[in-house]
């Protein structure tokens, strides 16, 4: 994870001329870090900015072990937002409203910021927002789609943070969504939105049916579709006129970092450029071909190395997350593989993914363990938990996206 250190994609991101002169500018600065990644880029940023700071606020997953002189600190929850995730975000809309036009507001974004930072719009609930996100993922939900319907039913997403101050607006980016769109990286919270209220509704439609959902969120969506309800922030709009943002990171750092150390260790390096997206299972099998194509070019040992985020519509019972599931349909390749989230949290377990090889079957089979029923419920973590090859980091205060390995012998 040493290619995807937050802090160091914080401190090389600063060396932009313009971020530096308006830092230099400010009457005063300052700065909200939200994401999986907002300890190690806030404590970064504190101590590459080169001037004082006046307000400084984190919020993510869990407190730090250390934070700069004066930050506060938000607890979180992701995936499903709580009402610490509420207090967050009413803390940082305070600090952007008291931020004045001769300051300068930074924002630090990494993945997980729409859990972690979000505040119901009215006429909802807290739990008809949480009800809305769990149902949207267990259905398989893209995170272009699960954001659409996210920004719009919130006071926080879809510019509407950079809206509530008169300030210019520095946003650093590090982006764990594939195609790095900053409307969609953390439910772009000072971004202008593309999506609309009925883009939001065409999602409900899409994954189980608008009665498939909470009644109050189907009638705010159809509200702001007639136009009673003000749209998310778009492009043009004179609030985010002098802001600007820059992606510092994204997955190619990992796929770059990975091939490094790969070809330090002798193997024939190959980089599939496509991002790994769509139903981890098929994902699997597509990757498992790009594989075979690879090594017929490459020389032995080789290691192909893919990177982005598939989903997994859910029908099953048991426990996962995409990487583990995503090894678990590639068990009988006779492929060394392994898939892994860069920020250590793979769905709602302990585990980062999960590794498999050419004794995966066999352990399992002695252990009585099917492969394909496991994977008909949605089990991959108690398959490979009794295998043993769970991969279990814990949180790496990074977040850009998966990675997939291959290795050929």
């Amino acid at each position: 994870m040493h290619a995807a250190d937050a802090g160091g994609l914080v401190r090389t991101g600063l060396a932009d001329p313009l971020l530096r002169a308006r830092l230099t500018a400010a009457a005063g600065v300052n700065v909200i870090a939200a994401g999986k990644a907002a300890a190690p880029m806030l404590n970064a940023f504190a101590s590459a900015a080169g001037r004082p700071l006046r307000a400084i606020a984190g919020i993510g997953p869990a407190r730090p072990d250390t934070l700069p002189g004066g930050a506060e600190w938000f607890d979180s929850a992701h995936p499903v937002p709580d009402a610490r995730s509420v207090d967050a975000a009413r803390r940082a809309l305070d600090i952007a409203s008291s931020t004045g036009a001769d300051d300068l507001l930074v924002v630090l974004l990494s993945g997980g910021a729409s859990a972690l930072m979000a505040l119901p719009a009215d006429g909802i609930t807290l739990d008809d927002k949480q009800d809305t996100v769990r149902r949207l993922l267990k259905a398989g939900a893209t995170i272009d789609e699960l954001n659409a319907v996210r920004k719009h039913l919130s006071g926080i997403k879809g510019g509407r943070l950079a809206a509530a101050t008169v300030a210019p607006v520095v946003t650093l980016v590090i982006s764990d969504v594939v195609g790095d769109d900053l409307s969609v990286i953390g439910s772009g919270p000072t971004m202008p939105d593309p999506s609309t209220f009925d883009d939001a509704l065409g999602v409900l439609d899409r994954r189980g049916g608008r009665g498939a959902y909470p009644g109050s969120v189907v009638a705010v969506l159809q509200r702001g579709a007639r136009g009673d309800v003000p749209e998310t922030l778009k492009a043009h709009d004179p609030r985010i006129a002098h802001s600007v943002a820059r992606i510092i990171g994204g997955r190619m750092a990992a796929v770059d970092g990975a091939a490094t150390a790969a070809r330090a260790r002798g193997y024939d390096v190959h980089v599939i450029e496509r991002p790994i997206v769509g139903e981890a299972r098929d994902a699997a099998r597509a990757f498992a071909e790009d594989v075979r194509l690879a090594v017929s070019r490459s020389t032995i040992p080789a290691c192909v190395i893919g990177a982005g985020e598939t989903t997994v519509h859910v029908t099953g019972n048991g426990v996962g997350g995409r990487n583990q599931e995503f090894a678990l349909a590639m068990v009988g390749s006779g492929m060394t593989f392994g898939s892994i989230g860069t920020d250590g949290i793979d769905g709602p377990t302990d585990a980062a993914g999960a590794i498999v090889d050419a004794t995966t079957a066999e352990r399992a089979a002695a252990l009585g363990l099917d492969a394909q029923r496991f994977l008909a419920n949605n089990d991959s973590y108690h398959f490979f938990s009794a295998l043993n090859d769970l991969l279990c980091t814990g949180p790496t205060g990074t977040n850009v996206g998966d990675v997939q390995v291959a290795l050929i012998a």
